[in-house]
């Protein structure tokens, strides 16, 4: 059993849910305590955050940072849940659709947009999971969320059959649908589309360099300590000890972090203290940590 409070960054695999590899790390590092930043859907693979006991707390602020994605949009056919673990709802030939078309579609979904997330989505509706009533033959409608794509570079289109396929990276904001990006550009294009393939290789600082695929964490669980994670993941300020004091206690002190947002502080021997944010001329807590 550990007590260290820490990250634990998974290579997830194809197969399991988010939910699963949370069982998995709970199970290795011997604490209930365990949760993760952003779920991924059975098909996808690549960077899941975990976090452990104190750790968990850091979870929902790291939510908010940026991520990154390998995916495969498959033009020429629509599916019930916009991927490829969904019923065949139509099927067009995309031969005629150019590359020149493709590139101009994404293009479009670039900067700040609306997005309607996939209906089969974790989000909740009148307290159940999206997915769940689609799942038992509900129609779900969801409303549009702002989001931000930082960009969509296409690395390959593909045609075989009158199916296109078209690898891209996508950087984008947390809440974005990479599902909803092909569904969107099959609307575009008047052909269909769904998402066949997907890997996110990046949450913020932590990308697959430093993830650890279930096998090798099986071997050694790999944890990431509080502090450190703290000082990759926010802007950091080393504090006196009159001031690590205060702190300690989430009592606004007299400093300008230099920044908004988030700022990581830290005692003087490196312990990680808390978050805290500027308020005015003074800094306040957002969470703290000991």
């Amino acid at each position: 059993m550990t007590t260290e409070s820490g990250l634990v960054v998974v290579d997830k695999p194809a197969g399991p849910t988010s939910h699963d590899v949370v069982a998995q790390v709970r199970r290795l590092a011997g604490t209930r305590k365990v949760g993760h930043a952003g779920t991924l859907d059975p098909m996808a693979t690549g960077v899941l955050v975990v976090g452990l006991n104190r750790a968990t707390r850091l979870l929902g602020h790291l939510l908010l940072t940026d991520k990154a994605y390998d995916a495969t949009l498959r033009l020429g056919i629509a599916t019930t849940t916009d991927d490829a673990e969904g019923d065949v709802l139509a099927a067009v030939p995309a031969d005629a659709v150019t590359d020149e078309a493709v590139r101009a579609g994404l293009a479009d979904m670039v900067g700040e947009i609306e997005q309607v997330p996939s209906s089969v989505s974790a989000i909740k509706v009148d307290g159940r999971r999206a997915y769940d009533l689609v799942r038992a033959g509900e129609e779900v409608e969801l409303a549009a969320r702002r989001v931000r794509i930082e960009s969509i570079d296409v690395q390959a289109v593909r045609r075989d059959a009158g199916i296109v396929d078209v690898d891209v990276v996508v950087r984008c904001s947390s809440g974005t649908y990479i599902r909803a990006i092909a569904r969107d550009l099959g609307d575009v294009l008047g052909v269909g589309a769904h998402l066949t393939a997907l890997r996110r290789t990046a949450v913020g600082p932590f990308d697959l360099a430093v993830a650890r695929t279930l096998e090798e964490l099986e071997e050694e669980l790999t944890i990431l300590p509080i502090a450190e994670a703290a000082r990759m993941s926010f802007p950091s300020v080393d504090l006196s000890a009159d001031r690590a004091t205060d702190v300690r206690f989430g009592r606004k002190i007299d400093l300008a972090l230099g920044g908004d947002g988030p700022h990581a502080l830290f005692a003087p021997d490196g312990e990680f203290l808390a978050l805290y944010e500027q308020a005015a001329e003074q800094a306040r807590a957002v969470a703290v940590f000991v």
